[in-house]
């Protein structure tokens, strides 16, 4: 696929993103949810390695290609590694599959209600690699935890800022402002969130275009002016810590927003499955995302 065609696939595509992208600081607790218990690996090259036998498992399950799944997002040890005797990007356009790339490097302390990410004084580096390997498009979270109009500001304007990078590089960002789901004042502070990023869409030169990654909203249909927006790719949801039934059932009343969830597709597959057992669980968590993604 080039540029254009991965462009029409996101734009139109009737499925969902795949997030694959667990880095550092998370993958032990996604090696745990496969079954391999911390002291199964010596060193963070062995624990890198065994998450990506996990993701090349599911790349190569025939179900991952049935054209349900039309992205993944990778971490940047998973771009540089291969499967199925090709680098991932190149194996995952063979498939149909549009390639993003995680490029934040972590979330700052707690400010006004909000951690921002961390400085990324390397990007235009990482977006050159990326781009040279057939990646499409970039993802980066921030994280809102209270309805404080600063912090919820401060953050979509940074996320803007580095998408502004990201778009001068030639890849498509993927801006992800995640509001926590346990915050209990979530439904206003969603409002909030929807208008800052309004402001920032608005304010984008003519022709260029952003993704969106948000929480599902408490309210239904709360970002139906993002998805209509012309400087709005696709808009997609995290599954947040939702189990794969809630954030299905969340995500089908959103018309629009598809899912890219990393959670609500993984939370039933384990190593010691057999291949036949790993394909079957896998599928059916494909089916039942791409099913709430396109009702």
């Amino acid at each position: 696929m080039n540029h254009q065609e991965m462009t029409d696939r996101i734009a139109t595509g009737q499925g969902f993103i795949a997030a694959l992208d667990q880095s550092g600081g998370s993958t032990p607790k996604a090696l745990a949810g496969y079954g391999v218990e911390e002291g199964a690996w010596n060193g963070d090259d062995e624990m890198f390695a065994l998450i990506h036998q996990m993701r090349s498992r599911i790349v190569e399950s025939p179900c991952f290609g049935n054209g349900k799944v039309i992205g993944a997002i990778l971490f940047e040890k998973t771009m540089d590694g291969e499967s199925g005797g090709k680098p991932v990007p190149e194996r995952l356009a063979e498939r149909g599959i549009v390639p993003f790339l995680k490029v934040d490097k972590g979330l700052e302390d707690e400010v006004n209600g909000a951690q921002l990410m961390k400085p990324m004084p390397d990007l235009e580096n990482l977006l050159a690699r990326a781009k040279a390997k057939g990646v499409f498009g970039t993802k980066m979270r921030s994280v809102i935890k209270s309805n404080d109009t600063a912090g919820i500001k401060q953050v979509v304007r940074q996320q803007f800022a580095e998408g502004a990078r990201i778009l001068a590089a030639g890849l498509v960002p993927m801006l992800e402002p995640e509001y926590d789901i346990k915050a209990p004042d979530r439904a206003e502070g969603e409002i909030v969130l929807r208008d800052a990023i309004l402001e920032g869409l608005d304010a984008l030169p003519a022709g260029q275009q952003v993704m969106l990654k948000l929480s599902i909203p408490v309210e239904p249909n709360l970002y139906k002016p993002l998805i209509d927006h012309p400087a709005v790719l696709r808009v997609v949801a995290l599954s947040g810590g939702y189990s794969t039934d809630e954030a299905c059932e969340k995500l089908s009343q959103n018309e629009g927003m598809i899912a890219s969830f990393s959670r609500g597709l993984l939370q039933d597959l384990r190593h010691q499955q057999s291949d036949e057992e790993f394909d079957s669980t896998l599928g059916a968590a494909i089916d039942k995302i791409q099913a709430a993604s396109v009702a």
